[in-house]
């Protein structure tokens, strides 16, 4: 109850009243609720709050919050919002979604196991700080997450890939149990260059000649699950540069690869 409590009495008690707006609780049939009230976010950002157990020292409404304390409907040291984090991970639930845009705050709790995955790397890693499992949720959820970001969380080995394509890495998913989340691994880590070259002239070799419809049909599949089409075709295109420049292949009149004589 308490991450239900929580988003709804911080929109009661951070609402912007001079708009005269209703607060909005929504609930979906998929076990989801969205809380929304009007007004900016005042502290910095929520991964600030989450990461800090101090309470904010500024309020839009002073003297709302400390009735409201009073009545122990908000916590007196501040914290709400970590508890709500924590809540959601030991439940193994997806973490809140803060939405901040146009003047308001919207919150997004989801009541279950979206993705089963990600639930095991919880489970299997108790280790993980929980700003740590706030960007891993963010890659898990394919949200974007900012450079400085993806830079600390591949110093610390937890993704791989990239950009926008990241994916869990082999430090994280390599301690779960789940061999369908560790082969979920291998095919967003796909193989290296080499291999696929090696593809390439062993099926010159066997039938002479390929379009590049036959390459992107013998490639493809084998590609990471992470690319996108248009970026699978920007692959191939590389690889098959790289071999022309090597000297392996050569494009003939027939507009056909084939082995270089």
């Amino acid at each position: 109850m308490f991450n239900i409590r929580e988003p709804l009495n911080n929109a009661i008690a951070h609402q912007d009243y001079t708009k005269c707006a209703r607060i909005e609780v929504v609930e979906y049939e998929d076990d989801h609720i969205i809380f929304q009230n009007y007004g900016t976010f005042l502290p910095e950002s929520v991964e600030n709050v989450v990461t800090k157990d101090c309470p904010e020292s500024v309020y839009r409404n002073r003297f709302l919050v400390e009735a409201m304390r009073n009545l122990n409907m908000i916590e007196t040291e501040g914290g709400g919002i970590k508890k709500m984090f924590v809540n959601q991970r030991v439940r193994l639930f997806p973490m809140p979604e803060y939405d901040l845009s146009d003047g308001k705050v919207r919150v997004t709790i989801i009541g279950k196991v979206i993705d089963e995955n990600f639930a095991r790397i919880l489970t299997d890693n108790p280790e993980l700080h929980l700003d740590d499992i706030m960007l891993l949720d963010k890659v898990q959820k394919k949200k974007t997450i900012t450079d400085e970001q993806a830079a600390y969380l591949r110093k610390h080995k937890f993704i791989e890939g990239r950009k926008p394509n990241f994916y869990l890495a082999h430090k994280v998913v390599s301690k779960t149990k789940d061999a369908n989340l560790k082969g979920q691994y291998i095919k967003n880590r796909s193989f290296d260059d080499e291999y696929f070259m090696k593809l390439v002239l062993e099926y010159l070799k066997k039938f002479g000649k390929a379009s590049r419809k036959d390459i992107n049909g013998l490639l493809f599949s084998k590609l990471s699950d992470v690319l996108t089409e248009r970026q699978k075709r920007n692959k191939v295109d590389y690889l098959l540069k790289k071999l022309k420049e090597n000297g392996k292949i050569e494009f003939n009149k027939e507009r056909l690869w084939k082995l270089a004589e």
